[in-house]
């Protein structure tokens, strides 16, 4: 979509499209059928743009409980933080009378943050910064938000002082994913620069990245899970920092805080054999390295020093991991571990892993399950050595 066709689409005939287009819940597999048919009635372009925005709208609805009235592309749907993280990592910036949001794209970010201060947008898209500005008028947000066309590896347009950044920059070129915090597009490197007159400052980055990478930084690390799901980090610098290393579980909050570099415990505290619960921490735990902390905080053990698995014989509720009891384990056996599952008359088997190399679906094919009973099945090693854990719900 263009620029001139996005306007077009916030016409009157314009919105009459879209209503026409919107009414169809249009899914991507079904788009061509629709385009022809609206294609009849509704000039070609307007009636691709607006299939395009009524089949986003139906995806972004799992990020934004207001996607009915947005405007977006493909990528920057991709790219979009869920409003729910956007909204919490929003609270950061409170003690702010202003926020600069630089690399805004259609405004994910900037809807929380102008709930909190008034908001200057920056991108350097013209059209994803016409889309930000219409989301931002149909969501009441307009007053509080003020957006400008820039580039960003030359000067930020807004004055230092009291205003707090955040920083979203590119980690994809279309389908292209970038690894390296120097890819991204600007990369990482042009916050040298910035910090001595915009020291307050939060950086959106992958959460795959490479820790090694963000040693040159003097920043708070923040690794961010959503109903289980790891799905981003960020960089916090300056008065935004408020700990050495982060692990936050949504929704919640619930946080696992390290708040200097010497209280993160690097090896396991214990080894020991399963007890009756088995614990798998949160995916935000294991990433910021804190799942020692985390076996310390809950006077649990680890199955072995390389596996993300704790174990213990008292149950600890926490938010911070999935729990299970354990029923019985053994070293590793095809044979042994088919009789077992006859014996017991498990027939419905979840498979879990880490450090295995077996694959689920492979391993249940073999087992050639029978029985009416349910039981999870965990493949690990313990002490290096590869072990089977049968587990049930607690």
């Amino acid at each position: 979509m263009d620029i001139s066709t996005f306007h077009t689409l916030l016409t009157t005939s314009g919105q009459e499209i879209l209503q026409a287009a919107t009414a169809l819940a249009p899914r991507e597999s079904d788009f061509l059928i629709h385009f022809q048919s609206l294609s009849k009635t509704f000039p070609p372009d307007l009636a691709r743009a607006a299939l395009e925005i009524a089949i986003l709208r139906l995806k972004a609805a799992t990020k934004f409980p207001f996607a009915d009235k947005l405007y977006l592309t493909r990528q920057a749907l991709e790219q979009a933080s869920s409003f729910e993280i956007s909204s919490y990592r929003a609270e950061r910036f409170q003690q702010f009378p202003y926020i600069a949001d630089l690399g805004c794209s259609i405004g994910g970010d900037t809807f929380a943050l102008a709930q909190i201060a008034p908001t200057i947008g920056l991108d350097a898209d013209l059209l994803r910064l016409s889309m930000a500005s219409a989301n931002l008028l149909a969501l009441g947000l307009s007053p509080h938000t003020r957006l400008i066309q820039s580039n960003l590896t030359f000067t930020i347009p807004v004055k230092a002082g009291s205003v707090a950044l955040f920083f979203d920059p590119a980690r994809r070129a279309g389908d292209h994913r970038f690894f390296s915090v120097q890819q991204y597009q600007p990369p990482l490197s042009i916050l040298q620069p910035w910090l001595p007159d915009f020291p307050s400052l939060g950086v959106k980055i992958s959460p795959g990245v490479d820790m090694a990478e963000l040693n040159r930084y003097e920043a708070e690390v923040e690794f961010i899970s959503l109903h289980g799901e790891l799905k981003e980090a960020v960089l916090w610098f300056g008065s935004c920092k408020t700990a050495f290393r982060r692990a936050t579980v949504l929704p919640g909050p619930y946080q696992l805080v390290v708040h200097l570099p010497n209280r993160m415990l690097l090896a396991p505290t214990r080894i020991s054999n399963p007890g009756s619960f088995l614990y798998e921490p949160d995916p935000a735990v294991i990433r910021s390295g804190l799942v020692t902390n985390l076996a310390e905080m809950l006077n649990a053990s680890q199955v072995d020093p390389e596996i993300a698995y704790l174990t213990s014989d008292a149950l600890s509720p926490t938010p911070f991991a999935r729990v299970w009891r354990i029923e019985d384990w053994f070293p590793f056996q095809l044979k042994r571990l088919r009789a077992y599952l006859r014996q017991h008359h498990i027939g419905h088997l979840t498979v879990k892993k880490r450090g295995s190399p077996i694959e689920p679906d492979f391993l249940i094919h073999q087992l050639r399950l029978k029985g009416d009973q349910e039981g999870i099945l965990v493949l690990t090693h313990l002490r290096g050595e590869p072990i089977v854990i049968i587990c049930n719900g607690v």
